[in-house]
């Protein structure tokens, strides 16, 4: 959803309310202050009324057993237009939650492996001239992975120069403005970074919320979701507005692009997925640095995801029985039943025609017409699938 998009969306939103004085107060507070946002539940209870007992979820993912997977990506051109071309996000992150291992891939144009030096990021390239009869592409990949729990978390110094570029402000997550001042007023209180991270956390969970109608994971624009107070979105929105707020206040933090590939272990629907059609997919997360304590891994936009999707009903308390889990879990830890791809931003296809990426998480393809879409798998015709071994 672009600027405009969202301005249209907010100003819908403002004129549906019932202008009373204290939703007038409400709306006014939003446009200069920026520091509440248009939820329906920004001042949602944070205890449950009385009422029948509903059994708390279990949601504890821990480390220690690796998984293997392997996942396929599979592009066939069904329309050509002069030289096609096709990149393909590759595993390009190692870490102590992460092994990416070695992919295979065969296709009927030119293809090698390409790597963006500067933020480490490989991706398979294709190039097929325009006398290709059904050109395609497909890469399978080898992923390990494994839970993460705070309580587990291995404490490890990084590089300075690591931690500074992972401050920096970029196209779409601008660090001054608006940005810093949210994130100054959200950490008001808190002394040491790992407060302050919390605070952030808690920030996000309370003013921005899972928006269904936001096409694929969203667009990450951080000031324009501030400005217009429009804080709805999905991963790539809410996660981006976490590393943001982080970023503008010196913490290092860094949005993580993958994908969820098998069902949760907890039995929670809209924290799995199907390995057998993985179309939509993608997901984004987030890691934040605290001193001491290394890379936490955050994901405030899948508490806002269980909130508005797990039950009927939309759920605006992160103490009800089925939030509260993954609330308390997701502030440091996550499932390793998804991989990662990169942590790019503002990212420059090698060979592509067209603007840089604002992050590299779905194949993406250009012929002379310009590129496709890469939100409509089934136009575009890609398929992604995975298996354990």
């Amino acid at each position: 959803m672009g600027p405009l998009m969202r301005r249209q969306v907010s100003q819908l939103f403002i004129r549906s309310f019932l202008m009373t004085p204290v939703r007038r107060s409400l709306i006014m507070g939003v446009a200069s202050a920026g520091a509440l946002s248009l939820a329906p539940f920004a001042f949602a209870q944070t205890t449950l009324p009385a009422s029948a007992p509903i059994p708390e979820r279990v949601f504890n993912p821990l480390p220690g057993k690796w998984r293997t997977f392997e996942v396929t990506t599979r592009v066939d051109i069904l329309k050509t237009d002069g030289t096609t071309r096709v990149w393909l996000p590759v595993p390009s992150v190692s870490s102590d939650w992460q092994k990416s291992e070695n992919s295979s891939f065969s296709s009927n144009g030119n293809t090698r492996l390409r790597t963006d030096s500067l933020q480490s990021v490989q991706m398979l390239y294709a190039e097929f001239p325009a006398h290709v009869d059904k050109p395609y592409v497909e890469i399978t990949s080898r992923v390990q992975t494994q839970n993460r729990a705070l309580s587990a978390n291995t404490p490890v110094s990084e590089d300075p120069a690591t931690l500074k570029f992972f401050t920096r402000a970029t196209a779409l997550l601008p660090t001054d403005g608006i940005v810093k001042a949210t994130a100054t007023k959200a950490i008001a209180g808190a002394n040491s970074d790992l407060e302050k991270v919390r605070a952030i956390y808690d920030w996000i969970v309370a003013n921005a919320w899972r928006e269904p109608k936001v096409r694929g994971c969203g667009e990450g624009d951080i000031k324009t979701m501030l400005e217009t107070g429009n804080l709805g979105g999905k991963c790539a929105d809410i996660n981006a507005l976490f590393v943001g707020l982080c970023r503008s206040v010196g913490i290092p933090a860094r949005d993580v692009y993958g994908l969820r590939v098998v069902p949760s272990a907890f039995g929670y629907k809209e924290l799995s997925g199907n390995a057998a059609n993985l179309k939509g997919a993608q997901h984004c997360r987030a890691e934040a640095y605290v001193k001491g304590q290394g890379w936490l891994a955050m994901d405030p936009a899948d508490v806002a995801k269980v909130m508005r999707l797990e039950t009927p009903e939309w759920i605006k308390s992160n103490q009800h029985p089925v939030v509260k889990p993954v609330y308390q879990t997701l502030f440091g830890g996550w499932e390793g039943n998804w991989i990662a791809w990169n942590m790019a931003h503002d990212l420059n296809l090698p060979q592509s025609k067209g603007d840089r990426l604002g992050f590299f998480m779905y194949p993406i393809g250009e012929n002379n017409e310009g590129r496709f879409d890469s939100y409509a798998p089934d136009d575009f015709k890609y398929q992604i699938s995975a298996r354990e071994i």
